[in-house]
Parts: C-alpha cells; sequence; structure tokens
C-alpha cells in the first residue's frame, strides 16, 4: 500500500475576503486540486484508514486521506459543498477551545496579524518592544538569543515570518506569547475577538452537520498547544477537552478516533496518553507518504503545496512515489 495524506489549512476565496494576504488555498486552486486528486488516487474514507489500521481491511494501493485542520469555517462553506458534490471523504480535526467558547487561538491572531502587516521586519521591532515589556516580571532570552533560537527560514516563510511565529507560537512562556498576540491582533486586526473568532470557526452544529453526511471528526487538543512540551497532566487535559468535543458532536463517546497533532507536536508522553484514551491513528505534520501502517499513532503527511492544483497538470514526483514509479524505502517513505 501506499497512502497519501493531505493537509489543509485555510481555503477560501481569497481576492475577495477582508484577508487576501493570509496564507491560505484560494477556492479555484483547490478545486483544481481535487481535479488532480481524483484523477491520479483513490480516495479513502477515514473509517477505512481506522479499517485498515485493526486489520479488516486493506487500503488501496494508491489511496488518497483528505484532512482539514483547525475546524475553521472555510471548511463548512467552501469545502464541504465541494466535496460532498464529488462524494469525497474527508476528516476534520477542531481545536476543541473555539468551538466551546468561541475564543480565539494564538496561532490564528499570528495569522491574521501577519495578513495585516505589510512589513514583517517592523512587526519584528515591535514585538520585540512587547516582549521587552514583560522582561520585569520573567526571566526571558535577551534579544540576540532570541534571534539565534528562532531565526531559520523554512519552506514556507520568510525569515522574519518564520523568527514570529516561533517565538510566539512555542519560545516564550505561554502567559507572555498570549497577552503579546492578544496585543498585537487587538492592534492590527480587531478588538473584538469574540466576534472575529465566531466568523473563523465552525460552531458545534456546523460539526454534526459534516458528520451527518459523512465526513469524520478527529480530534486536534484543545488550545492547539505544542503537546511535546507539556506535562503529562496538561497533555491530560488537552486530550480530555479534546474528547469531550468528539463526544459532543457524535453524541457518545468515541473508541476509534483519529488526531490531528497541533503544530505536528508530539511525544512518548503523548502516544501513550492516546492509547489509553482509544485513540487509533495519529496524523504528523512530518512531509511523507504512508507504505505501512506499524505505527499508526506516527503517520506522515503532504501539505496542499506539495502536490499540483490542476487535473491536467504534469505528475507530480510524489504521485509518482505514491504509484511506486520512483523508489522509496519501507515505512513512512520520505
Amino acid at each position: 500500500m501506499m497512502l497519501t495524506i493531505v493537509t489543509y489549512h485555510y481555503v477560501r476565496d481569497l481576492p475577495r475576503t477582508r484577508f487576501p494576504e493570509i496564507r491560505g488555498l484560494a477556492t479555484g486552486r483547490f478545486e483544481g486540486q481535487l481535479d488532480y486528486l481524483t484523477k491520479h488516487y483513490t480516495f479513502c474514507h477515514p473509517d477505512e484508514v481506522l479499517a485498515a489500521v485493526r486489520g479488516e481491511t486493506v487500503l488501496p494501493p494508491n489511496g488518497c486521506l483528505l484532512t482539514f485542520d483547525d475546524g475553521l469555517c472555510d471548511h463548512y462553506t467552501t469545502v464541504f459543498p465541494r466535496l460532498e458534490e464529488r462524494g469525497i471523504p474527508a476528516v476534520f480535526f477542531p481545536a476543541a477551545r473555539p468551538i466551546r467558547e468561541r475564543t480565539m487561538l494564538e496561532v490564528h491572531m499570528i495569522h491574521f496579524v501577519l495578513a495585516s502587516v505589510p512589513d514583517p521586519r517592523r512587526l519584528v521591532a515591535e514585538t520585540l518592544n512587547l516582549v521587552d515589556q514583560h522582561r520585569a516580571t520573567h526571566a526571558l532570552p535577551d534579544r540576540a538569543t532570541l534571534f539565534r533560537v528562532c531565526g531559520a527560514a523554512n519552506r514556507f516563510d520568510t525569515l522574519e515570518v518564520s523568527f514570529l511565529k516561533r517565538l510566539l507560537q512555542r519560545e516564550l512562556p505561554a502567559l507572555v506569547r498570549r497577552d503579546i498576540c492578544r496585543v498585537l491582533f487587538q492592534r492590527h486586526v480587531t478588538a473584538d475577538l469574540t466576534s472575529f473568532a465566531a466568523e473563523l470557526y465552525m460552531d458545534l452544529a456546523q460539526l454534526r452537520c459534516l458528520a451527518r453526511n459523512g465526513m469524520a471528526i478527529g480530534g486536534h487538543g484543545d488550545v492547539h498547544d505544542w503537546l511535546e512540551l507539556l506535562g503529562p497532566s496538561e497533555q491530560r487535559e488537552e486530550i480530555r477537552q479534546t474528547l469531550s468535543l468528539l463526544e459532543s458532536v457524535a453524541g457518545q463517546r468515541p473508541a476509534n478516533w483519529i488526531m490531528g497533532y497541533p503544530y505536528g507536536s508530539y511525544s512518548k508522553v503523548t502516544l501513550d496518553l492516546l492509547r489509553e484514551a482509544g485513540c487509533a491513528v495519529g496524523l504528523t505534520s512530518e512531509t511523507g507518504l504512508v507504505s505501512d501502517l506499524v505505527r499508526p499513532l506516527e503517520l506522515r503527511r503532504l501539505d496542499t503545496n506539495d502536490l499540483p492544483f490542476a487535473a491536467d497538470a504534469p505528475v507530480s514526483e510524489w504521485t509518482n512515489r505514491a504509484r511506486g514509479t520512483v523508489e522509496v524505502g519501507a515505512g513512512q517513505a520520505g
């Protein structure tokens, strides 16, 4: 077998939105990618993947599973109608707290601040000034250390954007980064976080609608935190809130479910706690294909940008690997 799992986040008609600079996938490109995937792959329902993990079925040799992270309203208004029209199954991973409390997650505050400030260098300077305001009450690294730890570009972000994301998503103490994210969001986006959250995230009724119509709802933690950085009790609470949301959607406690790790972050403790909680499949953010299900809680995914956006596009290397026309090693193919 060779399973291709594709990850999506924002999917919207970008030029006609209030935030055209958000790092998302335009609706037309999403439709084009569905055309490409339909042409070259066999779509798998999440239940088929779960059954394959249990040894009850065999996945097709060139299977594809679509996954949508963060519980964004885009997934209900833009994604769901297009999947339903084509008969394509998928799994959706909402974080629990925005559904429960209609509150903004820091990860998305950062995205919309970046989409609202044209010059990321200006934003770096502003953010560091806010960091300095917390030095009297927190033992924080100096600026040189912060740049050394956080200053590395990646395949999706410039140096400045990558620095801001790592600083505000991971490296600063939780209370500090939450305060700074809130200040930046209120300065550059809106002071009304509750209304913005209500527009950005799906609600419980929409999640139930997805489930009634054959889509799967998986876990994505409570507040979209780096699970590997949390202690066992904190991780246990993240999983408890995850299960509470899944139970609210399904009407019963799930016995066999899928977890999408926020930021792809997890640890051995995470895996042990998930097994105890009945989680059967876990999806990481490590880039690659799945060639076996030996480690079902550590399956790799591709980002939407790793695959073409039109049916007539040249066949990608990842597609050739999935077909077996490019040689890869055993296990999870990178």
